[in-house]
């Protein structure tokens, strides 16, 4: 009788995961659907609706494309790469420029269904949990703007499918390919490696990973290792612990992930899985958010660093749900939470519908305050690098020979985006105590250079220069630039124009990494 009851239990367990042809059928037409619908959107976004400029770093890391390499000041090339090779193919546009972090999103969605699929073998929710995670506003924000995190996270979970399925080689071209996106990505090979060492071949995939770190090893030998003391000063190693500093931490991983998903995440990771693969989520989750958990004891760091942790997190978040979904708080904070992220993310995607909102809460701009909305609107940001380009264009058309330059690193790639002809553009920022960057390593520059600049005319944007007769023969200026939307002040910029460059004094201070 034992034997017939443990029967039938396997046969149970069996019709559990056993999915008929028509099913599996249905379920792949409604996945591929879903995900060729939002692809679609955020094409058609990004083509006809986008009403946003640029992002600093968006501008940056095109500039780089301007100039390929085999790694950069501060990241791996395959940002580089990919917008270079989005703008050979549709030129340096902004739809070009965002086009793969586009089709990087498609991936990152795919990649997760298909990894809750294959670890808790329910496709409904794994078509639930990609549509749930389309809303979150970090998902939106990395479907269309082209940084560092879109080809990351694709990378990330593209290795988490792989690995899941013992597929070592292809796990490991995707977290090569990952390393030349963001370094952070090194983290992933060093805890797989728990949960599945020993399995057969899966020495192949360490092997296979550390391609991706070839480049950038031998571009940071020719280059002072610059890259690994800027992140070294990134993550705060320099700095006195702060305690406090975590409780920001903690308060922006609730925010980014609208208290709902934080508390899932934490409460799938809360049980340590004895299932395999499971176990590979848990271990891609866990110790990776506890790492930047551990940095945040010296510095709070920006609410994307964990990112990467939460698509392990979002496999054991499933599992939790599947287990407690019927209970009514957890319903009601899953319709909350999905309504909420769908709100947030269409306001990202058009912030004018919500900025009159935030403007009535916010004090009136003032002289020391002229555009208090970007203390609350994230993409004021993205707003106004046309006007402010338009502006160094009328300059530069009464000095037409001038060179353009910025105050700080956040600046060349937008001039020399946005402005016509697109301009070779400069960077001040390393002689008056700006962080250092890639324009530092790219000559000539007027700060390392200043015989190759002698005598010429700058038109510049920033604060006014300490000492600027000791660069200039003269400076003009100040000229105002202030970008407003609906009467609504969003970004507001100084220029000036310096005649006769001396060159900047020798620095008095080593600048920060």
């Amino acid at each position: 009788m034992e034997a017939v009851a443990e029967m039938r239990e396997v046969r149970a367990a069996r019709c559990d995961v056993v999915v008929s042809p028509v099913t599996r059928s249905r379920s792949h037409v409604a996945v591929v659907a879903a995900l060729a619908a939002i692809t679609a959107l955020n094409l058609l976004y990004l083509a006809f609706a986008c009403p946003h400029d640029l992002a600093p770093d968006e501008a940056h890391y095109w500039h780089w494309s301007r100039n390929l390499d085999w790694s950069y000041y501060s990241k791996g090339p395959l940002v580089a790469w990919l917008i270079r090779a989005s703008c050979e193919l549709f030129g340096d546009t902004t739809f070009a420029v965002r086009l793969p972090a586009a089709l990087c999103g498609t991936a990152l969605l795919a990649g997760l269904y298909v990894l809750v699929a294959d670890v808790l073998k329910d496709r409904r929710l794994a078509l639930g949990a990609a549509l749930a995670a389309a809303t979150l506003p970090g998902v939106a924000a990395a479907s269309t703007i082209m940084t560092i995190d879109a080809p990351f996270l694709a990378c990330w979970c593209g290795s988490l499918v792989f690995l899941n399925r013992g597929r070592w080689s292809l796990a490991g071209a995707c977290t090569a390919l990952g390393i030349l996106a963001k370094y952070p990505m090194i983290l992933l090979p060093l805890f797989a490696a728990f949960p599945l060492r020993g399995r057969p071949g899966f020495c192949r995939y360490p092997l296979v990973s550390a391609l991706g770190g070839v480049p950038i090893l031998i571009w940071n030998a020719n280059h002072d290792w610059i890259s690994f003391r800027h992140v070294l000063g990134q993550s705060g190693a320099n700095e006195p612990m702060n305690p406090l500093a975590s409780l920001t931490f903690l308060g922006g991983q609730f925010g980014v992930l609208l208290g709902f998903w934080f508390v899932a995440f934490v409460a799938g990771a809360a049980r340590r899985p004895s299932d395999t693969a499971l176990s590979l989520m848990w271990w891609s989750a866990v110790p990776v958010w506890c790492v930047f958990l551990i940095a945040s004891l010296r510095t709070p760091g920006q609410v994307n660093w964990p990112a990467a942790a939460y698509l392990g997190g979002a496999v054991l978040a499933a599992a939790w749900l599947r287990e407690h979904g019927r209970r009514r708080s957890v319903r009601i904070g899953l319709i909350v939470a999905v309504g909420l992220g769908a709100f947030a993310s269409f306001g990202l995607r058009f912030p004018h519908f919500v900025r009159p909102i935030l403007a009535a809460i916010l004090p009136a701009p003032s002289e020391a305050n002229p555009a208090p909305i970007r203390k609350l609107d994230a993409t004021a940001r993205l707003a106004g690098w046309r006007t402010l380009a338009a502006e160094v264009d009328r300059l530069r058309a009464k000095n037409p020979d001038a060179a353009i330059a910025g105050m700080t690193w956040t600046i060349p790639g937008e001039l020399a985006f946005h402005c016509s002809g697109r301009p070779e553009a400069y960077s001040f920022g390393p002689a008056l105590a700006d962080r250092s960057s890639q324009y530092d390593l790219w000559r000539p520059n007027p700060t390392s250079d200043p015989e190759s600049f002698r005598g010429r005319t700058f038109i510049y944007v920033g604060d006014p220069i300490p000492n600027f007769e000791t660069v200039f023969e003269r400076v003009e200026g100040p000229y105002r630039v202030t970008h407003e939307e609906r009467g609504v002040p969003l970004a507001t910029w100084t220029l000036w124009v310096g005649r006769g460059f001396r060159g900047f004094p020798p620095r008095t201070a080593p600048t920060e990494f």
